[in-house]
């Protein structure tokens, strides 16, 4: 596919507007697939700012984009505008190390997280660590829906390193910020011993509501934020008064509210609304509503003038 000059030079434009731009699917606040997710992630934990461009809301630059790196995939990553690579050449520079030198003064120093080893759990890792033989530590993984993994291999260069009653633990970049005070220990339990992990920064789960109690809600005032995420095509064949189109401009919207305001979200069947309230909650909103059914449930049991499809 040829560019034609008015298309390459906005993308050249774009491509220069910011040292670090990244072309996605989403945005920053709310990527909408799982490898722009990913390079978020790792720009995160990395840089105080960057430029993202949704290349859904615009069907010319994300084939423009494919087209001027010559490369066939999305995200794409730009620094100080020149070409990176998608996904995983970004997971791959990060993970060598290469990455933050390619991004030299721009990226941040992360500091290590306070994680704390009891006593307990420090004997029976030591013994682990023992049995492993040299060289090895502790690696503590903690991943967007806060599920956290402990293992053991070696040093990594990326990785950031916390001693605690002798034992070596590294956290990844990505984990660090969900690391934060996390207690390591190990107790008995009635299905045996295992290590338990305590973490003050695990969010709240996603409300599931059925339409009948979402409705109580509303009516009363509880609930003042109600969130489509669902299409425009969907939404002009069925839709619920009062709802919002979940897009861009209701994400800006959502991230000036308080976070402990209570917002909902619903779909066609509730799992698209799930993600986007995971979403959410993983960002520190406290009280955070999916539409158990989605909009389905809700002309079924509350609006039978709403169409179903």
């Amino acid at each position: 596919m040829s560019l034609a000059p008015e298309l390459r030079q906005q993308i050249e434009s774009i491509i220069t507007s910011d040292p670090v731009v990244l072309f996605m699917k989403g945005s920053r606040s709310f990527p909408q697939c799982g490898f722009s997710a990913a390079v978020v992630q790792i720009l995160d934990t990395m840089l105080p700012g960057y430029a993202t461009v949704n290349v859904l809301a615009d069907g010319a630059i994300r084939e423009g984009i494919k087209s001027f790196s010559d490369w066939p995939t999305i995200p794409q990553l730009y620094v100080r505008g020149e070409f990176v690579g998608g996904a995983d050449i970004v997971r791959q520079l990060h993970a060598s190390g290469e990455l933050a030198k390619l991004l030299g003064d721009l990226a941040r120093t992360a500091a290590p997280p306070d994680v704390t080893v009891t006593p307990r759990a420090a004997a029976v890792l030591r013994q682990a660590l023992a049995e492993a033989g040299p060289g090895e530590v502790i690696h503590l993984g903690i991943d967007g829906r806060f599920e956290h993994g402990l293992d053991i291999g070696p040093r990594e260069p990326t990785s950031l390193t916390v001693e605690s009653n002798g034992i070596t633990v590294q956290v990844d970049p990505v984990s660090a910020r969900r690391a934060a005070g996390v207690v390591i220990d190990h107790v008995e339990g009635p299905q045996g011993a295992g290590f338990k992990i305590e973490n003050p920064n695990r969010p709240p789960q996603v409300k599931v509501i059925a339409p009948r109690e979402l409705k109580a809600l509303l009516d009363a005032g509880t609930i003042a934020h109600l969130y489509d995420v669902r299409t425009p095509a969907e939404r002009e064949r069925a839709v619920i008064a009062g709802s919002v189109l979940f897009d861009d401009a209701a994400v800006a919207q959502i991230e000036q509210l308080d976070p402990a305001t209570p917002i909902a979200f619903f779909c066609h069947h509730g799992g698209r609304s799930q993600s986007a309230a995971e979403h959410f909650v993983q960002k520190g909103w406290k009280q955070v509503y999916n539409l158990g059914g989605g909009i389905d449930a809700w002309s079924a049991q509350i609006d039978p003038s709403i169409p179903r499809y």
